[in-house]
């Protein structure tokens, strides 16, 4: 039985990911947000699914993120672990360098970055003893340097882009140091969440079917130490 862990599972395409990858039984699901009393769609998710695990998880603090893999390991059976973790977790505002603080570019950054760090050191006891050690940065192409020449980029949401952007290289040192994981950044593209917003381009159901299926087929050889979006075409880093 294959098991998850998903940060920022309340909303979005963490919640979307939860709920599809919970109609297959043979899944177990850990579903971590920060405030799980106020997660109401995902607490319904729980009750309808026995394999589905809502644990709490404020990925900016450490002692959370301790706390939050010693409830999953008391979760699993002995000796078990963690096949998949998918760091999805993060925000982002929609403002210019000149109107935005120093202190929400820092709280970006530590959030998607730190935020990723954390959660990896906390679970790599139990990716150790998983059958798959899939790690996956839940990235954009707004981290990609490449994308900043693209005119519908340019100057648009920095402190998001440059979290992004260290998270990918967070990624890829992740990779270097563990060469048994298969360690790839994803960009999921523009997708109709509360995040994404109603304008954007795909639809979040149609979206996470297809992430899911590079995640469950990834491999060493193909994935590790990748950047690919959710038609695994390659992102310039």
């Amino acid at each position: 039985m294959p098991a998850w862990l998903i940060t920022g599972s309340s909303r979005g395409i963490g919640f979307e990911l939860a709920k599809q990858l919970a109609a297959n039984s043979a899944n177990t699901v850990f579903a971590t947000c920060r405030k799980p009393d106020a997660a109401n769609a995902l607490k319904e998710l729980a009750k309808t699914h026995k394999n589905v695990h809502v644990v709490a998880l404020d990925v900016d603090d450490e002692a959370s993120a301790a706390a939050a893999a010693e409830t999953v390991k008391s979760a699993l059976p002995a000796g078990a672990g963690i096949d998949y973790l998918i760091n999805n977790a993060g925000w982002g505002v929609r403002v210019s360098f000149e109107e935005e603080e120093i202190a929400t570019i820092a709280a970006v950054f530590n959030t998607h970055v730190l935020g990723a760090l954390r959660v990896f050191r906390a679970f790599l006891p139990l990716l150790k003893l998983g059958t798959r050690k899939v790690v996956v940065s839940v990235s954009s192409e707004l981290g990609s340097l490449a994308y900043v020449d693209d005119p519908r980029v340019g100057s648009a949401f920095p402190s998001y882009s440059i979290a992004k952007t260290g998270l990918n290289m967070l990624t890829r040192k992740i990779a270097k140091q563990y060469p048994d994981f298969i360690v790839f950044a994803f960009a999921p593209g523009w997708i109709k969440t509360e995040m994404g917003g109603s304008g954007a381009e795909y639809e979040v159901d149609d979206a996470v079917k297809r992430h899911i299926k590079i995640y469950e087929t990834a491999t060493l050889e193909k994935h590790t130490d990748k950047f690919i979006n959710q038609f695994e075409d390659p992102v310039a880093w």
